[in-house]
């Protein structure tokens, strides 16, 4: 199966044929499960019938817009197609592509309907992702009112940003928690990095971001670091982190932390998943997410 689904009952299917050989799609059956069976392994979704068929569908399985796949919904005249989910996602780019074969993208996002790009847009256009995906909400609306700068930072520098500015990385997957004892040496954060990474089969190209709290802000053996890793470092501040679930017991108590290194890894990542739960490396503690 591609990463593209087009999903249509049989009696659309020479329409459907048509938008799944221009998207080089795969083409299936409507039946009461095939949302379910696809929707955590495409990328895209056009369902060819009505928008309440595909909401009553895909309504139990949404979980959050930086995971679900984009959605579109083409009408059975082949008139529109209308992003249901993940417009800033691939739906509003899915859509646009459908506009070839005449059919009108009918894009409903704030944004674009105004003319302009979302974070999500530019991030992508940069080949970037959002690392404080919270901030878009506020940023796009911004943009809506008006121009919002751009500002891009070449390192190695120190970036502060507050809940109305968002902060993009180089695309990765996995997102690196650390917690450290005071007085961390380079070298000592680097075997840690290289041992944890290794153990878990990552490439360090593939890890989008490494995070800690902000109480290690004058740990300059952490950033310096990081600073020779293909990612960047994020220090969080104690509201982010203590809004995660504990996952394992931490002596972070002592200074007003639920932990350092697993809450610092979950509260950056897509999936809320651990792939490393917080693991003791000299006196680096490491816990991996995506």
């Amino acid at each position: 199966m591609t990463g593209t689904v087009v999903i249509a009952f049989p009696r659309s299917f020479p329409q459907a044929r048509r938008i799944a050989e221009h998207l080089d799609a795969t083409l299936l059956p409507y039946d009461a499960d095939v949302f379910a069976r696809t929707y955590k392994s495409a990328q895209r979704i056009v369902a060819l019938m009505a928008t309440g068929i595909v909401i009553r569908s895909i309504a139990p399985l949404l979980e959050n817009k930086w995971v679900d796949p984009a959605v579109v919904v083409v009408s059975p005249d082949l008139l529109y197609a209308i992003p249901l989910i993940g417009g800033h996602h691939g739906a509003n780019e899915l859509a646009q592509e459908l506009a070839a074969l005449g059919i009108r993208p009918v894009i409903t996002t704030a944004t674009e309907a105004m003319g302009r790009d979302s974070v999500e847009v530019i991030a992508e256009r940069l080949g970037c992702d959002i690392a404080n995906r919270d901030s878009t909400r506020q940023v796009n609306a911004a943009i809506i009112d008006g121009e919002v700068p751009v500002h891009a930072i070449r390192g190695p520098a120190i970036v502060i940003a507050g809940p109305k500015v968002s902060v993009l990385f180089n695309k990765g997957t996995y997102i690196v928690g650390i917690g450290c004892r005071k007085g961390i040496k380079k070298e000592e954060v680097l075997d840690a990095v290289r041992q944890a990474l290794g153990t878990c089969r990552i490439s360090p190209h593939e890890v989008f971001v490494y995070a800690t709290t902000a109480k290690k802000y004058q740990e300059t053996g952490l950033s310096e670091a990081i600073e020779s890793l293909p990612a960047g470092l994020i220090f969080l501040d104690d509201e982010i982190i203590n809004a995660q679930p504990l996952r394992s017991p931490s002596r972070a108590g002592r200074i007003g932390l639920v932990g350092v290194a697993e809450p610092s890894a979950l509260a950056l990542s897509k999936h809320k998943e651990l792939v490393m739960e917080k693991t003791v490396f000299g006196r680096v503690t490491i816990a991996i997410a995506r």
